[in-house]
């Protein structure tokens, strides 16, 4: 399954959920979207400085994270940023492939 990096920060809107239901009660709503559609939640922080929340999921598929991002924007209580992670073994592969490149110049 694609694992992936979200890193994510509140609007004031965002905030002020966050402060009437608390952590738990936000951990309890992403395990309900990212469940609901077929991935896992392996951890979730919260963190000081431009992101306010961090979390490594997985997703069955690319599209549903990004319908996850979609929704979550939406939203207007926060943005997010998404990374798909790649294992040892993918960049293993990815550095075994030949690529026809040509740098500009050449």
């Amino acid at each position: 399954m694609p694992k992936f990096l979200i890193q994510a920060s509140y609007t004031p809107e965002g905030v002020r959920g966050l402060l009437r239901e608390g952590a738990s009660g936000r951990r309890a709503a992403v395990e309900r979207v990212v469940t609901g559609l077929g991935g896992r939640v392996e951890s979730m922080y919260f963190a000081f400085g431009a992101d306010d929340v961090i979390l490594v999921v997985d997703f069955p598929d690319p599209v549903s994270m990004a319908a996850v991002s979609l929704a979550v924007k939406a939203s207007g209580g926060l943005g997010t940023r998404a990374t798909l992670l790649l294992t040892l073994d993918e960049i293993d592969e990815a550095a075994r492939r030949q690529v026809d490149f040509r740098p500009p110049g050449d």
